[in-house]
């Protein structure tokens, strides 16, 4: 997922500039387009990737940059907002130099956008996964394909762990780790630390848990029913998901009441900063996370109280890459030769997988030994893997109404307040979802 840096939608330059750069962001902008204009008249074609992971922009606007140098061909990044991909590429799809590449989360996005991807089938980019299983298909067609695949769970500083008086291999269930939680909270000021980061809800941090959070009793939901959607709910682990969203809220950092304007990024200031052992978040953390040192970093799963003694990392991807099928044939062929240079060049597999750049698990035949320590973490769980179901929530109006709805009861935990955390899960969920079909 996801992303977690709030940076401003900048073209490429601009934010090239903002890392330093000595040339100025319109400017640069204005000649990158120029020549982007330029190819794409003279036959050799332009890329237009619209990245959705802001915190990966400094390395892909490298990889452009070098990717032009070697080749000629103009490689524009621009990367939206957190939070902000969706309404971005509407917009930037609505230009006459829109992206030719760009990217779905999964079964949902693909139905918007489903009419724009062309087909990947049969390209070198498809010769080069690793498994199948990492194709998004329309039918017969490959709409997209997967280029990262991740995990989340909860990444624990296992030092400061150790000086509350437990380790790892005592957390093996949710009871277990309530218990390290309430008693780490009880001599919190003995201590100096809290058990969680706190659990912001701001809309740099609110993912996390409208969406990472929400997927655990939808995954278990449809794991009953031996399916992988539903167009209803039951709520049937609702009061599993209350019981974690409590622990996190009354145990963290900071109270409860002030978690509507807490970020993303002053959770992972917590973290790094030793404020708290557990940290809600994914193998895209690493780069932050590694300052306490990698010998202090385990990653536990989001035990949920239904099934611990088999419980796994939360593993999969909502990145998928499409290609523009309304662009030229030129620009459609110079987008899937960069695509495919990205994932075989040594250039492109070094800057997406090492730990110091994007740290990618990518699911290609290239892809080297991790330098990502969670994602080894992750791959050495032993439990088993809950599946990324939220590529099926609704809409982002389901997740943003009940990701409102949650900061309601956190601020004010009464079972009439929770009770609207469950319409908002379970009602609405059929209401986008029927809203969702009639649209389609």
């Amino acid at each position: 997922m996801n992303s977690k840096k709030i940076l401003a939608f900048a073209m490429s330059a601009a934010m090239l500039a903002g890392c330093g750069s000595s040339a100025s962001g319109s400017a640069a902008a204005s000649t990158s387009a120029a020549a982007g204009t330029a190819a794409a008249a003279s036959g050799t074609g332009r890329v237009y990737y619209l990245n959705f992971k802001p915190e990966a922009d400094e390395y892909w606007q490298d990889l452009a940059k070098e990717y032009t140098e070697e080749t000629g061909v103009p490689v524009t990044v621009v990367t939206a907002a957190s939070g902000q991909y969706e309404s971005t590429l509407k917009s930037e799809m609505s230009k006459s130099e829109a992206p030719t590449m760009f990217q779905v989360n999964g079964p949902v996005g693909l139905a918007s956008w489903k009419d724009y991807c062309y087909d990947l089938s049969g390209s070198k980019l498809e010769g080069e996964l690793s498994n199948s299983a990492y194709e998004l298909k329309d039918g017969d067609k490959v709409a997209g394909i997967a280029y990262v695949t991740e995990a989340y769970g909860l990444i624990t500083n296992k030092a400061l762990l150790e000086k509350a008086g437990y380790t790892v291999d005592d957390i093996k269930s949710f009871d277990d780790l309530k218990k390290v939680a309430e008693d780490i909270t009880a001599r919190k000021d003995e201590l100096g630390f809290s058990a969680f980061t706190s659990a912001g809800m701001d809309s740099s941090s609110d993912w996390r848990f409208k969406t990472h959070l929400a997927n655990l009793p939808i995954y278990y939901e449809y794991k009953d029913a031996g399916v992988d959607n539903l167009d209803e709910l039951k709520g049937t682990y609702l009061d599993n998901y209350r019981a974690i969203w409590d622990l996190y809220i009354n145990n963290s950092t900071i109270d409860p009441s002030q978690l509507s304007t807490a970020t993303g990024d002053q959770a992972e200031s917590e973290f790094v900063n030793q404020e708290a052992v557990f940290f809600q978040n994914g193998t895209w953390e690493y780069d932050a996370v590694k300052a306490i040192g990698d010998d202090n970093l385990a990653y536990l799963p989001i035990y949920f109280g239904v099934d611990d003694a088999n419980e796994g990392l939360c593993m999969g991807t909502e990145n998928y890459w499409c290609v523009n099928s309304q662009a030229s044939p030129e620009d459609i062929q110079a987008t899937l030769d960069f695509m495919y240079w990205c994932v075989t060049s040594d250039a492109g597999v070094n800057a997406m997988t090492s730990g110091d750049k994007m740290g990618f698990n990518i699911p290609f035949k290239s892809n080297p030994e991790s330098t990502n320590v969670l994602f080894n973490l992750a791959n050495a769980n032993t439990g088993t893997p809950v599946s990324w179901n939220f590529t099926t929530m609704p809409s982002e109006e389901w997740k943003n109404t009940l990701g409102q709805a949650l900061t309601v009861y956190a601020a004010d935990q009464t079972d009439a307040n929770w009770e609207q955390v469950r319409s908002a899960f379970v009602d609405n969920w059929a209401t986008e979802k029927q809203l969702a079909a009639s649209n389609g």
